[in-house]
């Protein structure tokens, strides 16, 4: 089994992370699965959620991603989601200005969306 798997979290628009990684944690439609160096093959559906990876340096990367697929073999994972950022790049107000605004016009899917971002921030 090796010690590492590398990692490509690509979104719509651009490649948002790319490196070595010993540790994937995801949220799917059949709920949170963690992926390690060996894992067996998988293909699933990601849904809205905060990605953790764990760097091989032992460092930690946080990204809010909406949808999309993830897949895993031969020690090379992929999630390409519709839509994800590092937590990193998430201007925090700006997100809880934009959850009011959701939660005020009763949109459901902007206010989960924020909602996401918010705990990617947490997470990080």
């Amino acid at each position: 089994m090796a010690a590492e798997l590398h990692v490509e979290l690509v979104a719509a628009d651009r490649q948002v992370w790319s490196g070595e990684a010993t540790l994937v944690v995801a949220r799917t439609t059949s709920g949170d699965i963690g992926v390690m160096p060996g894992h067996q093959p998988l293909l699933g559906v990601l849904e809205s959620g905060p990605v953790t990876i764990r760097t091989s340096d032992g460092g930690t990367v946080v990204a809010a991603a909406h949808g999309g697929f993830i897949s895993f073999a031969d020690n090379k994972l992929s999630l390409l989601a519709e839509i994800a950022e590092l937590a990193d790049e998430i201007d925090v107000q700006r997100v809880e200005r934009e959850l009011e605004t959701a939660k005020a016009e009763g949109d459901a899917s902007a206010e989960r969306r924020a909602d996401v971002r918010l705990r990617a921030v947490a997470a990080r």
